[in-house]
């Protein structure tokens, strides 16, 4: 109870609590390690699947990172903000590498099938 008092007390003769330093955001390395991994999986097909996932899953949550910093800019550090874009470029870069991936090997796989009665026909 004395606590209390004192600090209101402090407070009123204009002496404020200094404001607690910048933090990083919650999840800003977390965007920065998946937007990397998208790219890392993109390049094979069965596993470009999983960097579409994680492209998409970074992008929702680089988002929702940037939103938390643009409402309060001051209490999150630069940094963060910049390891959260970074990621975000990342996952956009997976992403696009990984569709086009998969829709390549899609097609090559279905051309193959398309093509598998005419196969008997070479001697």
């Amino acid at each position: 109870m004395e606590k209390q008092s004192t600090d209101q007390e402090s407070n009123q003769q204009g002496n404020f609590a200094q404001p607690s330093p910048p933090q990083n955001l919650p999840n800003a390395n977390v965007v920065l390690v998946l937007g990397i991994l998208s790219i890392v999986f993109c390049w094979w097909h069965f596993f470009s699947l999983v960097g579409i996932i994680l492209g998409i899953i970074t992008i929702v949550l680089a988002q929702k990172e940037i939103f938390i910093y643009q409402a309060q800019p001051q209490r999150y550090t630069l940094s963060s903000l910049n390891n959260v874009k970074t990621g975000r470029i990342c996952a956009i870069i997976g992403l696009s590498i990984s569709i086009i991936v998969f829709v390549f090997v899609m097609l090559l796989i279905i051309g193959i099938i398309a093509t598998l009665p005419f196969w008997g026909m070479i001697q």
